[in-house]
């Protein structure tokens, strides 16, 4: 897989001297490090998970690829961490606190210098990072849509009615209530049961009919290489997707002035101007996990071979279906952030105040 664009930057000159202390590093008559020099080699953090390791491999990949160098040097070194997140499977993340426990126990390894930099699934990422971090660099972005799976009583789905493959009272397994609300709000029959774990222990689940379909991301089957595992695809007018859905995150210390260099060789631009949009939507509604929130951006040329037009879809939502409120809005890339908070705050205004109490 590649995460990298077709036209890549030449290496930075922070890229160049993490090259250079590699190589010094290799040799057997190298002078000791000099104390303000930085130490090799630099610690990526990272769940510990199939997906994150495989995300987290391939950032590498594109990182070395710019100076290749560094590839055989023992340059950076993997960090696989645990978070609560991944411990507990048994309750909603809005019981134990939200989705920014999948990087709770990574960003303190990151804060008190244990690791260099943490690489994350955009979507697990919370809005506001804690003081002293930021987002340093986004990887092109995977498919963003989301994907329905059937299990094994399920009939052959009908691609233009994807639910109806699923029988009066199914049982969803879901752990997202995003995706929850647009079922329901079109199958308000469905039943949903909590199914919480790593992408194989869902889809095992799914086949021992502990539930009759389940969702998953297309990107996290696709960086597995599990794609054929989707039966239907679900397009963004049906399913809108998650908030930076797709897009691989690197977080970094604010201070850390060389890795961030270092990371700017390798951003997407695309990618980031998604993101932006996307986060910004997500800051301005301020939704806890209880609330059922969409985001989706994508840059789309307006006549052939045109400057690019940002265009956002934003959702908000009840848990149970019962109120869906969908839109769009679109602009220039450059003024990501704007359009996302534009389209946050109409949402919110129309919206019933009980959907954002916690």
């Amino acid at each position: 897989m590649d995460f990298a664009k077709s036209s890549a930057p030449a290496p930075s000159s922070a890229l160049q001297k993490v090259a250079a202390e590699a190589a010094a590093r290799q040799r057997k008559d190298a002078p000791r490090a000099e104390p303000h020099r930085r130490q090799l080699p630099l610690k990526v953090g990272t769940r510990a998970s199939p997906l994150a390791l495989v995300q987290t491999r391939a950032f590498l990949t594109v990182l070395t690829r710019f100076c290749p160098v560094l590839r055989d040097m023992g340059a950076f070194q993997e960090h696989q961490i645990s978070t609560t997140g991944d411990q507990v499977l048994n309750r909603k993340l809005a019981e134990i606190g939200g989705k920014g426990l999948f990087a709770k126990e990574i960003h303190e390894a990151l804060l008190d210098g244990r690791i260099d930099f943490a690489v994350h699934s955009l979507k697990d990422l919370e809005t506001t990072l804690p003081p002293g971090l930021v987002l340093a660099c986004t990887l092109r972005r995977e498919d963003a849509r989301d994907v329905l799976i059937l299990g094994p009583d399920c009939p052959t789905p009908d691609p233009m009615d994807p639910y109806s493959a699923l029988a009066p009272g199914a049982l969803v397994g879901c752990a997202s209530v995003r995706r929850q609300a647009q079922m329901l709000h079109v199958r308000p029959d469905l039943r949903f049961g909590l199914l919480r774990g790593n992408v194989q222990t869902r889809l095992d689940k799914l086949a021992a009919r502990q539930c009759d379909a389940t969702l998953l991301a297309l990107a996290g089957l696709r960086r597995l290489g599990m794609e054929d595992r989707a039966d239907v695809i679900l397009d963004p007018t049906i399913m809108v997707p998650a908030a930076g859905q797709g897009i691989v995150g690197v977080t970094v210390r604010e201070s850390d002035v060389e890795l961030r260099e270092l990371l700017a060789a390798i951003e997407d631009y695309e990618a980031r101007a998604v993101a932006t949009a996307e986060r910004a939507l997500l800051a301005e509604l301020d939704g806890s996990c209880r609330t059922p929130i969409g985001g989706y951006a994508r840059l789309i040329p307006v006549v052939a071979g045109g400057a690019p037009e940002l265009h956002l879809t934003g959702l908000v939502a009840r848990e149970d279906g019962t109120f869906l409120l969908k839109r769009s809005i679109s602009g220039a890339p450059s003024d990501a952030a704007r359009l996302g908070h534009a389209l946050g705050r109409s949402l919110r205004a129309d919206s019933p105040p009980d959907i954002f109490a916690e």
